[in-house]
């Protein structure tokens, strides 16, 4: 199994969550208000000064729109290059300012560098008098110090220091883990794709179980952040069953990337194996029967699960089942402590998405997919950034979903069986058509207009592969040929 998990409590992830909600022009105020009151607590709990300043100075702040300070100096609109990646929108002004203090963050500082102060002393000690063991234990506590008060670059190069003194394999892929949250943290992926490399290349090298099953959900979670969800999907899948990177985000939350990234990028025959079906994620979107049956275990099971089993399942289904898990999304990551009082958020449109568009109920669908974006995509920071793209390819999905069964469809039944109007669906379906995402034609000059969908024939599809990829050879066979020539003439 390995060693266990070392550098693995902070950064806190849950504050970038408080921190993109501040910016967040779809948050309720009240949601804003307690993100505010979370980071505030947080930063006085933890003396995060760097960060406080990196937030809130007036005049270098990312969101403190106002600020409540002495200083003059004004600030310019928009936001640093730098918060890209940890707020909503890079012009958005917060609701809620988050006010400066200037004797809070000289008291923050002090005792910041008073307690840097320890750690080098407790460093050169252990030099002169201990082993080297002590040594790396002073400087890991040091490089964890720059990743609680939340300065990335001193905590980074704390991390590379310790990285290039240690020797054991375990400890490499923890302090590379430990650098991809400080860049999840404040929203650089290329710093993410970087590290995400490195850490598969450790982990390929010898890296244990355990190691190699958090790095898959690093990377899902990193994959989906670059909206390549057709490549998140099975590892985020695949991470359900062996989920252990709690400092990551939390289960629940695991689920529903999960659910989502599965339901716009999976064939039909895997979106009903991997996830309408899946025994873990019905333990978080199941109801009555199918909930109880996951969490016991049944499913899992199969056909072949016994018969005792059965009937303790019946013989608890028939008693009153509670209200379905809600999990509120700002909670990324919290594995330790007391759960902070927040708005929770209800799974039920997600299931209801996941139900509504493998039975093909598409009017239950459309209004599951517009809860689904209001409730998740538009609340969550690594799921924000591509929501219109979202929802553009599952109402897409859903398009391609109804024609491929029919080859005539009456645009008026539907438009009926969506729930949207004729125009509606006439100008939704004619962008997907003129990228050629639906092979099919409309004719409105006739009655109330009609789709006719035009399957590609595998053969003629092949024939015309053929003569495309052989034109391509002729004409590089022409161009060698032209330069054998050219070198020969040359040569005479």
């Amino acid at each position: 199994m390995g060693s266990d998990p070392q550098y693995a409590k902070y950064p806190l992830l849950p504050l970038a969550q408080h921190i993109f909600t501040l910016s967040n022009p779809a948050s309720a105020k009240s949601l804003q208000q307690a993100s505010l009151k979370s980071l505030q607590d947080a930063i006085t709990d933890h003396k995060m000064a760097p960060l406080y300043r990196y937030l809130a100075h007036p005049a270098e702040g990312i969101i403190n729109g106002a600020g409540e300070s002495t200083s003059q100096t004004s600030k310019p609109p928009g936001r640093k290059p730098s918060a890209a990646g940890m707020v909503a929108m890079k012009h958005s002004i917060p609701k809620i300012d988050m006010p400066w203090d200037e004797a809070l963050y000289d008291k923050l500082k002090a005792e910041n560098d008073a307690e840097l102060e320890g750690y080098k002393k407790e460093a050169e000690e252990a030099e002169e008098q201990a082993g080297d063991t002590e040594v790396q234990a002073a400087r890991g506590k040091r490089a964890e110090f720059w990743a609680r008060v939340g300065d990335k670059d001193k905590a980074i190069t704390a991390y590379e220091e310790l990285f290039e003194k240690t020797g054991i394999l375990g400890t490499k892929i923890d302090l590379v883990l430990a650098i991809i949250r400080m860049a999840l943290f404040y929203g650089d992926k290329l710093l993410v794709k970087k590290h995400i490399e490195r850490a598969k290349t450790l982990v390929d090298s010898g890296g244990d179980w355990d190691r190699r099953n958090r790095l898959k959900a690093y990377q899902g979670l990193y994959l989906l952040t670059v909206r390549s969800y057709n490549l998140a999907a099975p590892l985020l899948l695949d991470s359900l069953s062996t989920f252990t990177s709690y400092e990551l985000c939390s289960y629940s939350n695991l689920v529903v990337y999960a659910v989502l990234a599965g339901s716009v990028s999976l064939k039909r025959v895997d979106f009903k194996s991997k996830v309408v079906d899946a025994p873990e994620i019905k333990a978080i979107l199941g109801d009555g029967e199918d909930k109880l049956s996951a969490l016991s275990g049944a499913l899992s099971a199969g056909p072949g699960a016994d018969e005792d089993m059965h009937d303790a399942t019946e013989a608890s289904s028939a008693t009153p089942q509670p209200a379905k898990t809600a999990v509120n999304l700002t909670n990324l990551g919290a594995s330790t402590g007391a759960p902070e009082v927040e708005a929770a958020v209800d799974f039920s449109s997600l299931s209801q998405l996941v139900s509504s568009l493998y039975t093909g109920s598409y009017r239950s669908f459309f209004g599951a997919l517009a809860a689904v974006e209001v409730t998740f995509l538009s609340q969550d920071r690594y799921l924000y950034e591509h929501r219109g793209w979202f929802v553009r390819e599952m109402r897409l999905r859903a398009y391609q979903q109804l024609l491929q069964s029919y080859r005539v469809v009456g645009l008026e039944s539907m438009a009926n069986d969506f729930g949207v109007s004729v125009d509606f669906l006439d100008r939704d379906l004619a962008k997907f058509i003129a990228a050629d995402r639906i092979p099919c034609t409309i004719d409105r000059v006739t009655g109330k207009g009609v789709i006719e969908t035009n399957r590609p024939d595998d053969k003629n599809k092949q024939y015309n592969d053929v003569v495309k990829q052989g034109d391509q050879l002729i004409t590089k066979l022409q161009k060698y040929g032209q330069a054998v020539r050219l070198r020969g003439s040359e040569r005479a």
